[in-house]
């Protein structure tokens, strides 16, 4: 399976630090933020990853390079114009050969076992497969309530509309994708990937959420950039469980 990394973003929460540097690069710990994830997939094993960029895109790529210093092939998806979630994984759906992909969000951090999610997305034959948290700020970050059988049932407030008993979480930025859910995206416009996966659930798909239990941060503002920092002070998300051997 291949990753991609969202890294197209204007990091426009994270100014002035990112007039002059993609909110991917900020580091952390002293090590950048989109480096932390490679490294997770390296762990994970992991071997291509596609990277979308637009914002100050070249300064990832002169960071990153070919990806051969992580033991990663990186391939780049250009964006001259910035396409939002849906359209910038339907711009690198060449690269996925058809198999279903591993989607991080850029600007966060986590710790969790990918190749357990990667199991649970096979054995379920899901067509897509949604990291979820428990949080009291739910609805704050975005509702999604999941049904029996780990069934999402709507998001934000979209999907199916008769009543169930379910449960609230919040979408963490990480997901798998069958790229057969992209067959009506419209490549080249800006678009979100949550209206396809709201089109599978009406249809009766297997959209199906996954508990993170591990460490998780979005970096996404002056705020939690700062608690991020001194998580990695505090231990409680370690960069030496993250080694290139």
């Amino acid at each position: 399976m291949k990753a991609m990394i969202l890294a197209a973003g204007l990091g426009t929460r994270l100014r002035p630090l990112t007039n002059t540097m993609p909110k991917a690069l900020l580091p952390v710990g002293g090590i950048p933020i989109i480096v932390w994830n490679l490294l997770l997939l390296k762990r994970h094993r992991f071997h291509d990853v596609v990277i979308n960029l637009h914002h100050l895109g070249p300064m990832i790529e002169q960071a990153l390079g070919t990806g051969s210093k992580f033991g990663l092939r990186i391939i780049y998806s250009q964006e001259p114009m910035i396409l939002g979630t849906g359209g910038g994984i339907k711009q690198a759906e060449p690269y996925f050969s058809g198999e279903p992909v591993l989607v991080l969000n850029g600007d966060t951090l986590f710790e969790f076992d990918l190749g357990a999610l990667c199991e649970f997305h096979r054995t379920r034959n899901a067509s897509a497969t949604l990291v979820l948290r428990e949080d009291p700020d739910a609805a704050r970050w975005g509702l999604v309530e999941v049904g029996a059988n780990d069934q999402i049932v709507r998001i934000t407030g979209r999907g199916l509309s008769h009543s169930v008993s379910t449960i609230p979480r919040m979408f963490a930025g990480v997901h798998i994708l069958n790229p057969r859910l992209l067959r009506d995206v419209k490549k080249g416009v800006e678009s979100s990937i949550i209206d396809p996966y709201v089109a599978a659930i009406d249809r009766g798909e297997a959209v199906l959420g996954y508990d993170l239990k591990g460490y998780w941060s979005d970096v996404g503002t002056a705020e939690r950039y700062t608690q991020a920092e001194q998580d990695v002070r505090a231990g409680l998300i370690r960069l030496e469980d993250r080694r290139l051997a």
